[in-house]
């Protein structure tokens, strides 16, 4: 099986107009350390009769494998979300979250499940202030047990697989516990992000440092690793559904492992696990040109984001100028920077805060919001989308650990899914053969600011603020034209945004346009990604005010377009994912 590894993770790469990596030195931002470690030019991928793009040709494989045997997109989604639990742990795992966005074609019914990460009971709002009352660092309050909330990837799956399902649910764990137990090739991306040693959890938490490190050593790419306690754990969940996950003996664990934390204990219970629910949830959508754009709704401030900036640009010429040319830069990132102004002030959980979602996505709003933009860069303020709301800013850390699975399957269904543990290697608490969530740090570190509350501070049970933005686009008629999204902590805001613009406006493949280089405001400073064409702009940008960066932005995109009732898969250069369809060579596969 491990001899066609190599020709699996070439599958769809070719020559194509892609960013070429610095012979400098990159500059890596501290917060933010899931960082490009290769690019590697991947070609379209055609298919006739179903598609999935994920972040590694282990998970894309086990995706393509059940939707060869007739499951649904939820199917495959559960068993490439299983697999990148085990091959790609830095990013996403069963002790994470995850929003997933479902289309059912035969009732043509959108909807998404909230498998978001939930505060333990015991949390409060100073949960993450130190005894002047002050916020802790960023890095002591990522690692150990007090960042870690209650995972909800397996919930929501269960919730998504009684609804929507068509395999039975064993059926999908059999290809992820089968290469746990006989073991998965360390790709290169897994053993750079750990020599680089971004989280210092990795090294300094016993139980993930002998994972990675046994007998002090760190695992070599190409390197075979097994993990056995995951298969374990797996057989049991497969056998006697998610209460083998959220009860019993590794619930037990789970605690264990959280309040004994070598660092930072934390306060999860066995209670908190067996009361977790994920939530269906609607989409939120807006009518872009003549497209329908849909994306998650709020505890995720990236789907209302991202629509509002698609709004926002509707009142420019951007779909008339050259991609990433100067002035589409810079009205992309006015844009941004208003979305952005927005989302820091009013997004938090609607089950505990109230968010003006539809207000924020109003087109009279958006249009008042829109004379902002104009030919210089200027910082942007929240508006006021309705006068009762008062909140103030927040300050959380949003970390770019994530991973993004799109998938189409035979029947015309799509999920487009976003999930994370959130900084690299998560909270470095590991348990079971799997890594736990530090994602309690996407709340805000400081529960008020000037007297005014944080929309986003902790409170018991409460999610957490998330940028991840899964999205869907329908064309006028109804039909199904993109399934899109990707991992990079707040920046995902953007990443999928452009690529939006790059299909609907520039009339790009989805494939050109996540090659496109990215660029990002946050409402702060314009990132330019280094290595890329759109270097030459900071002269220009600066000029019009721009404070400039030029960084590596490891966007992680993988899309699936739908044109002519045909399937076009894509996946990101910066990253190890693929594209497999029914049309992929079979001989340039391995099996499980």
């Amino acid at each position: 099986m491990h001899f066609k590894l190599n020709s699996l993770f070439a599958i769809g790469l070719g020559v194509l107009s892609l960013p070429v990596l610095s012979k400098e030195p990159t500059k890596i931002e501290v917060r933010e350390p899931e960082a490009t470690t290769s690019i590697n030019a991947k070609q379209i991928v055609k298919g006739d009769k179903y598609m999935v793009a994920a972040a590694n040709p282990y998970a894309s494989q086990a995706g393509r494998q059940i939707l060869a045997k007739g499951g649904s997109a939820v199917d495959a989604a559960i068993a490439t979300q299983l697999i990148l639990t085990l091959v790609e742990p830095q990013s996403s795992g069963i002790g994470g979250g995850t929003f997933m966005m479902y289309y059912n074609k035969s009732n043509n019914k959108l909807t998404s499940f909230d498998g978001r990460e939930t505060a333990p009971k015991n949390a409060d709002e100073n949960l993450f202030l130190n005894k002047h009352r002050k916020a802790v660092k960023w890095i002591e309050a990522v690692v150990g047990g007090r960042s870690v909330g209650v995972p909800g990837v397996l919930h929501a799956f269960a919730n998504a697989h009684k609804q929507y399902g068509v395999l039975p649910w064993d059926e999908l764990f059999k290809p992820a516990i089968k290469l746990a137990q006989e073991g998965f090739v360390v790709s290169p991306r897994l053993h750079g992000l750990l020599a680089r040693q971004l989280n210092p959890g990795v090294i300094s938490m016993p139980v993930i440092h002998e994972y990675f490190y046994p007998k002090g050593k760190l695992i070599e790419a190409g390197s075979i690793k097994k993990n056995q306690p995951l298969a374990d754990l797996y057989k049991a969940i497969a056998h006697k559904g998610i209460d083998a996950f959220y009860k019993g003996e590794n619930a037990k664990q789970i605690v264990k492992a959280v309040q004994k934390s070598k660092i930072a204990p934390g306060t999860l219970t066995q209670q908190d696990l067996a009361h977790y629910k994920s939530k269906e949830r609607d989409a939120v959508c807006i009518k872009y040109r003549v497209y329908n754009v849909c994306s998650m709704a709020p505890p995720s401030s990236g789907g209302v984001a991202v629509l509002q900036m698609l709004g926002l640009l509707e009142h420019t010429n951007i779909s008339a100028l050259t991609p990433n040319s100067e002035q589409a830069v810079h009205y992309f990132s006015q844009a941004s920077r208003i979305a952005f102004a927005d989302r820091n002030v009013y997004m938090g959980d609607p089950d505990f805060t109230q968010v003006p979602t539809q207000e924020l996505l109003n087109k009279n709003y958006i249009k008042s919001r829109a004379k902002l933009i104009t030919e210089k860069d200027q910082q942007a303020v929240a508006g006021n989308p309705v006068n009762f709301l008062s909140y103030a800013q927040d300050d959380s850390y949003e970390l770019p650990s994530t991973s993004h699975v799109s998938i189409v399957d035979s029947f015309g269904n799509a999920v487009s899914m976003t999930s994370s543990i959130e900084m690299a290697f998560g909270s470095t608490v590991m348990v079971n053969g799997y890594i736990l969530n530090n994602q309690l740090t996407d709340f805000s570190l400081s529960p008020r600011k000037n007297g005014k509350l944080v929309a986003n501070r902790v409170e018991p049970g409460k999610r957490p603020r998330s940028s991840m933005s899964p999205v869907m686009v329908f064309n006028e008629d109804g039909s199904l034209r993109l399934v899109l999204g990707s991992p990079g902590g707040s920046r995902i805001i953007d990443y999928v945004a452009q690529v939006v613009v790059g299909v609907l406006d520039w009339n790009l493949s989805v494939q050109e346009a996540i090659n496109l280089p990215r660029t990002t405001n946050r409402n702060d400073y314009t990132s330019l990604e280094k290595g890329t064409a759109l270097e030459s702009l900071e002269p220009a940008l600066s000029a019009r005010g721009h404070k400039v960066r030029v960084l590596d932005l490891n966007s992680g995109l993988h899309g699936v377009e739908v044109k002519n009732n045909k399937l076009y898969g894509a996946a990101d250069p910066r990253r190890e994912g693929v594209a497999l369809s029914d049309l992929s060579d079979n001989n340039a596969t391995f099996k499980f």
